[in-house]
């Protein structure tokens, strides 16, 4: 199934799992970036459950989760760029 909303969903998660990866060789504490992996994967997660929902209402509801995980995420990134507990380009993410 061609949908550009779960195929963008599933860059994004694929570019945060990449800077999971190099954040955790940082050796640095990965409360943050946990967070940022988790809610970020979860976007096209729920996204993906929308398309396969029971129902109009079950779609909405999972979109809408999907929204509230891409907010969380944007938190994070936030978060991570203002600290500077790493060196990246948190801009390419945001």
């Amino acid at each position: 199934m061609d949908n550009p909303l779960l195929d963008k969903s599933l860059d994004f998660a694929t570019k945060i799992v990449l800077f999971y990866e190099t954040f955790s060789k940082t050796r640095k504490d990965t409360t943050i970036a946990k967070q940022l992996l988790r809610s970020a994967t979860s976007v096209g997660a729920n996204i993906n459950e929308a398309i396969y929902g029971n129902s109009k209402a079950d779609f909405i509801s999972k979109l809408h989760i999907s929204l509230k995980e891409v907010s969380e995420s944007i938190y994070w990134l936030t978060l991570l760029k203002r600290t500077l507990i790493i060196e990246y380009d948190f801009d390419e993410l945001l």
